[in-house]
């Protein structure tokens, strides 16, 4: 696939291309139509604090780790149109009714039900890699991803000179934020009508079972169990941060506690549910997958986009500081790091494509964040601020691309897994963002930026151990197993004992 070839709308795997960036793109704006709101909330809402819309902005988090895992499985269930679609009109409740909400607990509660839309991004991956096949993979899944994820600076950008000028007054941007839930509401009935999981004749292939992936072996079961346990259990570090902010009870501490702890225990009895059975059963050879490539996957994720989410909080701030600049400045010179990503993912995916090897691809890129990060820990109001910003602008390269390798290769590892790989990869970017959040709140910014660093090399160095190149990774069709043929028959008869 060519750059050129996104403008041939009339291709039918374009058009769904485009049609599902911008649902992406539209549920990013609506997931941070907050934050640039935040000034005009307080001048208009008498009894809401500083500290409140912190809390906001952590409850805008908390629940997409586990809504990605969850929408992950959905998806292989019921198929993207669908989950997209139900999803992007379910969101836009409490997008409304944090619009026009009246008390703290409203602002809250639907603030933490919408932080689930953050889940949409895994939806579209899985859209995509149904439309396009495995050779042009990477250069689609970055388009879809970097121009979709921009829907977040897009808010940045419009939503004050929305709420300022377009509806005015103290409740402007009640009316901002209530215009965009009703867009998504609106485009999320569209996209039912507007698309089909795939060309007409593709084959949905599903899992046998929804509610955990599936493995090779039993030490796959075992590794699958160690990587779900912090995909919940880093919703205990959002706990501590809210009790510790005094909005939180101990014992109400305690009780979210125990519900995490029962969510991870439920999670690992439905793997040993989905798995021990197949295990006993033995897989068949055309069936494994290395679960391996998997895990450094995840690392990835945790590596590149948990730290563009954590770097793009704290990014405008470090600026201001180091170089004494206005907050303007600072914010324009910060958002360079959002900027890239129109052209740094797609390219990251294009990249991938063309060379052949998207193993070496994912480790160039790594590495370069690794080097970029490193930089920038070197970096002091010594230094000439055209420097500065030119070594930004190069780890943010490196971090996009990275972010568009990773998801260049997750279809073609399993590919009726599609939906709970690309589920658990996306949901490891948040537990990277929370953790590394978490971890600046005790350290200075070079310390941090080393320390994300860190993470990337680390990354690096269990790709090298444990990533193997897709063996369809550049075919033009998936790989397609015994068992694949065997869930396909298996549908076949029940469809047909259905309407006989």
């Amino acid at each position: 696939m060519k750059v050129a070839d996104v403008f041939h709308v009339k291709n039918p795997e374009v058009r769904a291309l485009h049609l599902t960036w911008i649902a992406f793109f539209i549920t990013f704006y609506v997931w941070f139509n907050m934050a640039p709101l935040a000034s005009s909330m307080l001048k208009s809402v008498d009894w809401l604090t500083a500290d409140d819309l912190r809390l906001f902005a952590i409850c805008n988090v908390a629940l997409t780790i586990p809504a990605r895992i969850i929408v992950g499985m959905a998806l292989d269930r019921f198929g993207p149109r669908r989950v997209f679609s139900v999803l992007m009109v379910l969101m836009s409740i409490p997008a409304l009714v944090f619009a026009f909400g009246n008390t703290m607990t409203q602002l809250l509660v639907s603030r933490l039900v919408l932080s689930s839309i953050g889940a949409s991004f895994v939806v579209g991956i899985h859209m995509t890699a149904m439309w396009f096949k495995p050779k042009d993979i990477g250069f689609a899944e970055g388009f879809y991803a970097g121009w979709g994820n921009f829907g977040s600076a897009a808010a940045a950008i419009t939503l004050p000179t929305i709420a300022l000028h377009m509806y005015g007054g103290e409740d402007g941007w009640r009316w901002a934020i209530a215009q965009s839930a009703i867009v998504m509401a609106g485009y999320g009935i569209y996209y039912w009508f507007a698309i089909t999981d795939g060309p007409v004749g593709t084959v949905h292939r599903k899992p046998r079972k929804a509610v955990a992936l599936e493995v090779s072996s039993w030490g796959d079961m075992i590794k699958l169990i160690l990587w779900t346990i912090p995909l919940v259990g880093v919703l205990g570090i959002l706990v501590w941060r809210i009790e510790n902010m005094g909005y939180l009870s101990a014992t109400g501490a305690a009780i979210c506690y125990a519900v995490i702890v029962a969510i991870v225990c439920y999670q690992i009895i439905q793997i040993l549910r989905v798995n021990v059975p197949l295990l006993k059963q033995g897989v068949p050879e055309d069936d494994k997958y290395p679960f391996n490539s998997v895990a450094a996957l995840n690392s990835t994720y945790f590596a590149n986009f948990g730290a563009e989410l954590a770097v793009v909080s704290m990014l405008p701030m470090f600026f201001e500081e180091t170089w004494s600049l206005s907050a303007t400045a600072a914010g324009l010179i910060a958002a360079s790091f959002a900027f890239v990503n129109l052209v740094a993912r797609p390219m990251g995916g294009l990249v991938s494509d063309r060379m052949g090897n998207r193993r070496f691809v994912m480790l160039s890129y790594m590495f370069g964040i690794s080097v970029g990060f490193a930089l920038m820990g070197l970096m002091n109001s010594n230094w000439p601020l055209i420097i500065a910003v030119g070594i930004t602008v190069f780890t943010s390269f490196f971090v996009q691309g990275a972010e568009g390798a990773t998801f260049g290769i997750i279809p073609s590892i399993k590919r009726r897994l599609t939906g709970q790989i690309s589920g658990m990869a996306g949901a490891y970017g948040n537990v990277g963002a929370v953790v590394y959040l978490t971890i600046f709140t005790f350290v200075t910014p070079t310390q941090f930026f080393y320390i994300i660093a860190g993470g990337a090399f680390i990354s690096w160095l269990l790709c090298i151990m444990w990533l193997k190149e897709p063996e369809s990774g550049f075919a033009d069709e998936y790989q397609v197993s015994s068992v694949d043929l065997q869930i396909e028959e298996e549908e076949r008869r029940r469809q047909a004992a259905a309407t006989s």
